[in-house]
């Protein structure tokens, strides 16, 4: 039952569906707020080669070292030792679990949409009692499904995954039939922003990072894999799936409104376009696909956020109880610690008041540490083994990852520090309580 492994397709949809998630259905109004479409072609030219080396770099680490499972966390162990591979494991461990609080916020979000009048406010952004009410169930709702097991957890995500291509398929063809050439070069040749293209483009690039934040999903879930070449296999398709999907719904965009107009629509701005469109059923199929995109993703994420922890307590640098597995082994520790952050993250959020813009911002940044390691580690490996292709491959791999870490900006990088700097406590206790259980044993 749950021990049984994943296969190939169900590896391909976990990555899809984890990069795939909200953002894709406010893409077009986050770019032209930003970038012209100049800057655009620029910002996804360098994001589509970056990111499809660094697939690469994921997929031939899993051939070049099989001996290492859970990738994000394992890599940067060793290459760079025990205390780095913990920043790497926490730094992915904070933005998994902060995007999947997003993730929720932003589908009840979407409810609202239906349910919302100007007289009563239901869900609101998100962020209401009733909001509070609907996603604390839906979040325990998924932690009952993954403590079943992860392999009835991924076939669940391969369906609601195909569900949510569907509205961005009917999206690209309607947008593609409505196309205008001029409008689209209109758009090229905007310089109403008064910024520079390449301030622009680095202004483009964490928007484009979020997106694909996930590319190492079928990394994390190594050890569940049912043949290890399909790891690889499935984060390449993951990728080029995704960023056939992104390219399309942002350009094709540019080519059906004046960038001024998207720029102020409100999100999801898919769906406003497909209403000019289409009308009314253009909103609605957008905010099903939205709701449906969000839920899928928040699985595929949970999945990842409990795996993390238990790959890095086998290595001393989490706290022991996070080895506890149950008996579909699903590491149930690792599980429940997630899930009582994100109740506790979504109280604070209804309370304060939030819509959680910021810590998805936050949540981005957190990844590029991680992500810079694994292209390092790749770059290591491939110097050491004197092998010119994949010398090449992580080199374009590791400039993508510090351009992103330049292109993130001074303020975020000191947050994100501040936060790895909560994770050392954990790392030192978990040191010392297993130094002293090797000392004094029971």
């Amino acid at each position: 039952m749950s021990t049984t492994k994943i296969g190939l397709l169900s590896l391909t949809a976990l990555v899809f569906s984890s990069m795939v998630g909200s953002g894709v259905f406010s893409l077009p109004q986050n770019m032209a707020f930003v970038a012209n479409g100049q800057a655009l072609l620029i910002a996804w030219l360098i994001t589509g080669v970056g990111i499809l080396f660094l697939a690469f770099a994921l997929l031939y680490l899993t051939r070049q070292r099989p001996d290492l499972d859970g990738g994000i966390y394992n890599y940067a162990r060793e290459g760079f030792g025990e205390l780095i591979g913990f920043c790497s494991a926490w730094g992915y461990w904070l933005c998994t679990t902060i995007g999947i609080v997003g993730y929720v916020v932003i589908a009840f979000s979407g409810i609202g949409m239906f349910t919302d009048r100007p007289d009563h406010v239901y869900f609101g952004d998100g962020n209401t009692l009733y909001a509070l009410i609907g996603s604390s169930i839906f979040v325990w709702m998924i932690h009952w499904l993954v403590s079943r097991g992860i392999k009835e957890a991924s076939l669940v995500n391969l369906i609601a995954t195909i569900a949510k291509i569907v509205p961005i398929v009917i999206f690209i063809v309607f947008s593609f039939l409505a196309f205008k050439l001029d409008l689209f070069k209109l758009n090229y040749f905007d310089f109403s922003l008064q910024v520079p293209v390449w301030e622009q483009v680095r202004n483009l690039m964490l928007i484009t990072l979020w997106v694909f934040t996930g590319i190492e999903g079928a990394v994390v879930l190594s050890s569940r894999a049912k043949n290890r070449n399909d790891i690889g296999r499935a984060t390449v398709l993951g990728v080029l799936l995704a960023l056939s999907f992104y390219v399309l719904v942002t350009v094709l965009s540019y080519g059906v409104t004046s960038r001024p107009e998207i720029a102020s629509m409100h999100n999801p701005s898919m769906a406003t376009i497909l209403e000019q469109l289409i009308g009314l059923p253009g909103t609605i199929i957008i905010t099903l696909g939205l709701i449906i995109s969000v839920s899928s993703s928040y699985l595929s994420w949970t999945l990842f956020a409990t795996e993390i922890p238990f790959l890095a307590a086998k290595n001393k640098a989490f706290p022991q109880i996070f080895l506890k597995t149950n008996q579909n082994n699903v590491p149930i520790a690792s599980l429940w610690l997630t899930s009582i952050v994100v109740q506790i993250s979504l109280i604070a959020v209804c309370f304060f008041d939030k819509n959680y813009t910021q810590l998805l911002l936050i949540s981005s940044v957190m990844i590029l540490l991680p992500y810079f390691l694994v292209s390092a580690f790749y770059l290591k490996e491939s110097w050491k083994n004197k092998r010119a292709k994949h010398i090449s491959i992580a080199l374009v791999a590791v400039i993508y990852a510090s351009w992103l870490l330049y292109a993130a900006g001074l303020s975020l990088l000191l947050l994100s520090g501040c936060l790895y700097v909560i994770g050392l406590v954990i790392f030192f206790y978990s040191r010392y309580s297993n130094k002293i259980k090797v000392h004094h044993p029971l």
